[in-house]
């Protein structure tokens, strides 16, 4: 088990758990839920409306603007991979949260100054779709994506691992119910961001349509501000697991190993001819069938390949059996991991819908509250968070008694479920937009992309509700199902590739855009995504998304098929909660605790 930053938490055994038992808990979780949520409210807070402040203030074409919202959110959505690493290989959890925090904060610092100060934008043009405007020097350019970079670099240390820093302070293996306790964080960890994007999305925007963006950007940077007061805080109270290897390094060694070792002739598993490297303690003594070709790695060739204290004399040519184990665990769900890209797409729709919403009516009822076009997305975030609190206490103990199973839906199920439903949501999203253009059209405005249509925006809303729905399924599902092929000591990375994949999905969805754009629009034709949604062809962009997701559900099919047709027999049993060492301390050297075989983890 990974050693603690607390000199008295290296204990092992008894008086381990004795010290961790006053760490931790639930005591802890306001701390790191209100982490997460304050920068959940304050980060998506600013993302909805900012299409409408590339496009107005920074004088962007629509598709320039879903373009840079894309790359953005992509950015954003890649940072946590690398925070990973550098949480369980170098820094830990804690220092990389609070290292994002204060990154976020000065992100957000300077995007509100670029609403402060007129000079950090283009001159003021009052139609921005129709006139010809000054655009943006390179100067305010800059100041406006580093603000976006400080951002997406502040995200990539909070959100890969807040969750499994979460998970840690409730981790308690000895506890027959921890399962269903980490079950039902996980949920409601999700409910609360949930809740936080609502918030986000319904009161900053109010906040940015109403007073303005110098005060719709300057709230979200008061609540960054308390955001990182609260976390560093609660920090005497924290189980600070800290790294004992770099990941990078164990992959990379599996990886050389297995390559210089390809000569070696692996026998029949069933055997038992080979002798395998492993620490002495471990549970991991014979490594899977699944990848059977990394076993090369770990495999013995000979008494010469390890000196008298038990260590591999080159780590680049033997490797243990967790090592292998580790990397072959990364490698399995990948063909997964993929089947959630194209989700991700339909998931990152920010721009279009509140454009659509932007051009519609949009009181509640007439006469009414008028609905913010940015806010639209809420409608998802309450689907979400209903669905939610609705599985884990109504729909769970009632499906359990079909499926036989504590958590109801296997992981696999929630997960393909919610790319279906992806794809009614997409294809309703095709057939609103086809009704929304030909009432413009009627109603005289083809020429006219500030016209409001006399059509409620209402009709938005169930394609909104159905990606709640979606992500609530498939989202959540992807980061469980991740958890639980990984070692605790992996866990970060486990949560990464959720936002890695929502990372390749705005790469994807912004790689669409351009081509949709390019070629539509050749031999003087009008591009699908003109600036002009009464003249563009939104609604064919919508059944693009539907007939790549549903390319995508049988693509997943096959995954699942592979993953669990090679499946049988090969369930790791992770070292978990034993207080091991990765590697022999000098004073173990020194107790002749070594073996030519096997050594002390």
């Amino acid at each position: 088990m990974a050693s603690m930053e607390n000199p008295d938490q290296t204990k092992s055994g008894d008086e381990e758990k004795h010290v961790t038992r006053k760490l931790g808990g639930l005591k802890t979780m306001p701390f790191v839920i209100s982490n997460e949520t304050f920068e959940k409210v304050a980060s998506f807070g600013l993302l909805p409306n900012m299409i409408l402040y590339l496009t107005n203030e920074y004088h962007m074409s629509i598709a320039t603007g879903a373009n840079v919202l894309f790359i953005w959110s992509a950015i954003s959505n890649f940072m946590p991979i690398l925070g990973a690493f550098l949480s369980d290989s170098f820094l830990g959890r804690f220092l990389v949260i609070a290292l994002g925090t204060v990154t976020s904060l000065i992100g957000m610092s300077l995007l509100w100054l670029t609403a402060v100060f007129p000079q950090a934008r283009p001159p003021h043009c009052d139609s921005p779709m129709t006139e010809s405007c000054v655009k943006a020097n390179s100067a305010q350019l800059a100041h406006l994506f580093g603000s976006f970079v400080l951002m997406s670099i502040g995200a990539g240390g909070i959100r890969p691992c807040s969750l499994a820093f979460g998970a840690d302070q409730l981790y308690d293996p000895s506890n027959a119910k921890n399962k269903r306790v980490m079950q039902s964080f996980f949920n409601w960890y999700y409910a609360s961001v949930g809740l936080a994007i609502m918030i986000s999305i319904t009161v900053i925007v109010y906040i940015q349509d109403k007073a303005g963006w110098v005060v719709g950007f300057g709230v979200p940077v008061g609540l960054m501000f308390i955001s990182t007061v609260m976390f560093l805080l609660g920090s005497p109270l924290y189980i600070k697991l800290m790294p004992n290897k770099s990941l990078f390094t164990s992959f990379a060694q599996v990886t050389v190993a297995t390559w210089n070792n390809r000569d070696l002739v692996l026998p029949p598993m069933e055997s038992g001819g080979a002798i395998w490297y492993f620490h002495k303690g471990s549970k991991l003594i014979t490594p899977t069938e699944k990848l059977r070709f990394l076993n090369k790695a770990c495999m013995i060739r000979s008494p010469e390949d390890i000196d008298m204290d038990g260590r591999a004399l080159n780590p680049w040519n033997l490797c243990t059996v967790k090592q292998v184990e580790e990397l072959k665990a990364l490698i399995k769900v990948l063909p997964i991991w993929s089947s959630g890209i194209i989700i991700a797409v339909t998931i990152s729709q920010q721009s279009f819908p509140v454009l659509q919403a932007n051009s519609m009516d949009r009181h509640l009822i007439p006469g009414g509250l008028k609905i913010p076009a940015g806010s639209f997305g809420v409608f998802a975030m309450i689907t979400l968070t209903i669905w939610v609190a609705a599985y884990d206490r109504i729909v769970v103990p009632l499906l359990s008694k079909f499926t036989k199973r504590s958590q109801g839906l296997s992981l696999k199920e929630r997960m393909g479920f919610g790319l279906i439903i992806s794809c009614v949501a997409t294809a309703v999203a095709g057939l609103v937009e086809s009704k929304r253009r030909a009432a413009a059209i009627r109603q005289g405005l083809a020429d006219n992309p500030y016209g409001v249509v006399h059509m409620s925006a209402m009709w938005l809303v169930p394609q909104h509700c159905l990606i709640g729905l979606a992500e609530g399924l498939n989202a959540i599902g992807q980061i469980e199902f991740y958890y639980s092929q990984f070692p605790k000591s992996m866990a970060s990375i486990g949560v990464a590739l959720f936002t890695l994949g929502m990372a390749v999905g705005n790469l994807i969805g912004s790689l669409i855009v351009s081509i949709l754009n390019k070629v539509t629009k050749t031999h003087g034709r009008v591009s699908w995504v003109s600036n002009s949604l009464n003249k563009g062809h939104y609604d064919y962009y919508y059944w693009l998304l539907t007939a790549l997701s549903v390319i995508n559900v049988f693509y997943y099919l096959l995954c699942i098929w592979a993953f669990g047709s090679t499946e049988n027999g090969n369930k790791v049993e992770w070292d978990e909660g034993d207080g091991m060492e990765d590697e022999l301390e000098a004073d173990d050297h020194a107790k002749g605790k070594g073996s030519p075989i096997v050594f002390p983890h």
